[in-house]
């Protein structure tokens, strides 16, 4: 601040200067206990917001042994509900929407228990087949997945953050061998061509033209026909096996009990 004065108003005005440095310190001390303030207000509040989310979340769930439906004599208990949801709870999260809203609620609930008939029919149909998984063929999926972390604590961290114990991940893994062994010995989906993988970067490519933004971040097609085609051959699936399940329901005893 003394910089800015005049050399003569500097003798004058020295106590002056002093005096305003003095406030001039009282009110950085006040700005960083307000500002220190503030940050602790928004933090608590973000806190009770997330904890308030967390338990409309949870209201969502249901009790783990209550059956929600039962295919072919099959139940589901509402432990598998409670998983599925969360993860679709999640996601719609990272979306920036709300799935305990009013619109979204009842369809998170319906897609939920769709979603666990699918998969219970194709895994009662993979084990008609006679698909089974052996305990080397889960070992190897397990320590495959192990091998993505630091070390066994951290791991073990990553399952309980999921609420899953080694049992109920193995059971997990083993359903997943099955599944997949039927999906590729009983089905047939078609490949994905070069020209379908190159159609859709022309595609993607020609309704971003408009955008300067997106056309400078966009990548050239050899980055990612990789991506593009493990996305397009992951679709070629999933409407197979959505056609699959329906041909299954057609012959299936199904009962919602939620």
């Amino acid at each position: 601040m003394k910089s800015k004065w005049k050399l003569a108003m500097l003798a004058g005005m020295i106590s002056i200067g002093l005096a305003a440095c003095g406030d001039n310190g009282e009110n950085s001390k006040d700005a960083d206990t307000e500002n220190t303030n503030q940050e602790q207000t928004e933090q608590t509040e973000q806190t009770a917001e997330m904890e308030e989310m967390q338990k409309k979340l949870e209201k969502q769930h249901v009790d783990e042994e209550t059956t929600v439906a039962v295919v072919n004599e099959e139940d589901i208990k509402g432990e598998a509900y409670n998983t599925l949801l969360s993860q679709t709870q999640m996601q719609y999260q990272q979306m920036g929407q709300d799935p305990t809203s009013e619109e979204l609620a009842p369809k998170l609930k319906e897609s939920t228990i769709d979603s666990l008939i699918g998969q219970t029919l194709l895994l009662q149909e993979a084990e008609k087949h006679g698909y089974k998984a052996s305990d080397e063929e889960i070992q190897k999926e397990i320590d495959t997945l192990k091998a993505n972390y630091e070390d066994e604590e951290q791991f073990e961290e990553i399952l309980k953050s999921n609420g899953l114990t080694m049992d109920e991940l193995k059971s997990e893994v083993a359903n997943n061998i099955k599944y997949t062994a039927y999906i590729d010995n009983e089905l047939e989906v078609e490949e994905v061509k070069d020209e379908d993988v190159k159609a859709y970067y022309d595609q993607y490519a020609e309704q971003s033209s408009g955008s300067e933004d997106t056309e400078a971040q966009m990548p050239e097609f050899d980055e990612v026909k990789d991506q593009i085609r493990q996305q397009l051959e992951r679709q070629k699936t999933q409407e197979v096996l959505a056609a699959e399940v329906e041909k299954l329901k057609e012959n299936a005893s199904i009962e919602i009990k939620i």
